[in-house]
């Protein structure tokens, strides 16, 4: 099930009327049978797969806890727990590429080899993986208990509103929450209708318009002038975070019309000066668990300046693997990991200063945001192309074809939806819709939502484009 769907228009309120409706202690069975409901709606057989990590890890939790005073055992339970989560997830996102690699290498090598894997890589897994396997690592370390409610646990695990594309919950957080008994509030149910009804703008009015665009050059960019492809870049740029931004807010949303607070996944993340705080602003939830599974224990910044370089390529890498089983998300981390390096080197050798004068320091940020985004489109083109030759088509159309092929005809009210985008964007910078709301009066409030009714009725993209996250 989808968010910018009618079967989620009608599936949402039954659920907030049942949750408070029921009494706490029906609450939980309610809402995890609403979430396998959720899940079940793309392939239900894959909640086969699901309930397996679930069952596995749930045990580790409780074992590592019990054997909390035999190091080695309970070491023993963590990496069981990981090895294991992290198999379902190779075997269904990463067996077909590495087999077509093999085959690739075998023939290149002369050598007969015709073999072939088509596993359907379900809905969310890396998703789900990673939020398991964050409950395994902080009970191993102390930090959480490990829960003994099979039901409260599969709950953590399967939170409808955020079971497919995140945000990437911690126990502390969620699985707390999941306990708590929540009363009806109407400041809850404001909060949650505005961060869905503006979500759902930025997913159906801005992302999808942009999204036919993109296919439409990426599809054939040889036919495409310079501009044009350029275009489509910085198009694509936008279609990716209003997409993504979109599905997480109202996840925000969904999760607030019930009392749950879950945690905020971007902050106007094009409007970083660098690319390390490009990172700090987008997918969040993913930045902070690699941070804080991977990075820290790697050694973090408390160590030389070469072992840093190694730490920040090793999680960058390891981001661009996560995000897709081919060669040219790996090069996309790669990339990111190498941008971070060459602009903390500069930094160190030439320390940024604050100017004297306001108006030069916001023109020297503005210049900086700029440079970020322009290198950050760039690489999402290697994020989005199909393979290696779609992307050198792609940088190849936009620097060597100024003079011939046709001009992408962009209809005049996609640039005003983006615009609004952008200027909404501007507003939020580190805050969040609903509570920049609260600060305005009623009448300001009202058209506002009205606006946003009215476009996502009669706005909405002919073209429903499923949420690019969806895939990983």
């Amino acid at each position: 099930m989808v968010f910018n769907s009618i079967e989620f228009v009608i599936f949402l309120p039954i659920v907030v009327l049942l949750f408070y409706l029921l009494p706490q202690k029906a609450r939980w069975l309610m809402l995890l049978a609403a979430s396998c409901v959720f899940y079940m709606w793309f392939v239900p057989k894959y909640i086969l797969i699901l309930l397996v990590t679930i069952i596995i890890d749930y045990s580790a939790g409780i074992l590592m806890e019990k054997h909390a005073d035999e190091p080695k055992k309970k070491k023993t339970f963590l990496v069981i727990s990981v090895v294991s989560t992290l198999l379902v997830l190779f075997i269904f996102k990463y067996l077909g590429f590495i087999n077509d690699n093999f085959v690739w290498l075998c023939q290149k090598l002369g050598l007969d080899v015709r073999t072939s894997v088509n596993i359907i890589l379900p809905i969310g897994l890396s998703f789900h993986t990673f939020q398991s396997m964050s409950y395994v690592i902080e009970v191993y370390r102390g930090h959480q208990k490990a829960e003994r409610h099979f039901g409260y646990y599969s709950l953590y695990v399967m939170f409808f509103p955020q079971l497919v594309t995140g945000p990437i919950e911690r126990p502390g957080n969620l699985l707390r929450q999941l306990h708590e008994h929540k009363d009806f509030r109407y400041e809850n149910i404001s909060k949650g209708m505005r961060l869905i009804l503006f979500g759902l703008f930025i997913k159906m009015v801005v992302a999808d318009h942009l999204g036919a665009y993109v296919d439409e050059v990426y599809a054939n960019p040889a036919e495409y002038n310079s501009w044009s492809v350029m275009l489509a870049m910085a198009f694509y740029s936008f279609q990716i975070y209003c997409d993504f931004f979109g599905y997480s807010t109202i996840a925000l949303g969904s999760a607030k019309l019930m009392g749950f607070d879950i945690s905020d996944n971007f902050r106007t993340p094009y409007l970083a000066k660098n690319i390390a705080e490009f990172w700090h602003r987008w997918h969040i939830s993913l930045s902070t668990w690699f941070r804080d599974y991977v990075y820290f224990p790697l050694g973090g910044s408390r160590v030389k300046f070469g072992r840093w370089a190694f730490n920040i390529l090793v999680v960058f890498v390891l981001s661009g693997i996560w995000h897709g089983a081919a060669w040219t998300f790996l090069f996309w981390g790669f990339a990111h990991g190498l941008l971070h390096i060459v602009e903390k080197a500069l930094r160190n050798r030439f320390p940024y200063k604050e100017p004297n004068s306001k108006w030069l320091s916001i023109s020297l940020d503005a210049l900086r945001i700029a440079k970020t985004f322009v290198l950050v489109t760039l690489f999402w083109v290697m994020f989005r192309a199909t393979d290696f030759a779609n992307m050198r088509d792609i940088f190849a159309a936009a620097v060597s074809n100024f003079g011939g092929g046709q001009s992408l005809a962009v209809k005049q009210e996609v640039w005003l939806y983006l615009a609004l985008f952008i200027l909404s964007d501007l507003l939020l910078f580190n805050t969040r819709f609903d509570a920049w709301c609260e600060g305005k009066p009623m009448i300001v409030r009202w058209l506002v939502y009205a606006l946003l009714i009215f476009l996502i009725i009669a706005c909405s993209s002919v073209n429903s484009f499923p949420f690019i996250y969806f895939q990983f």
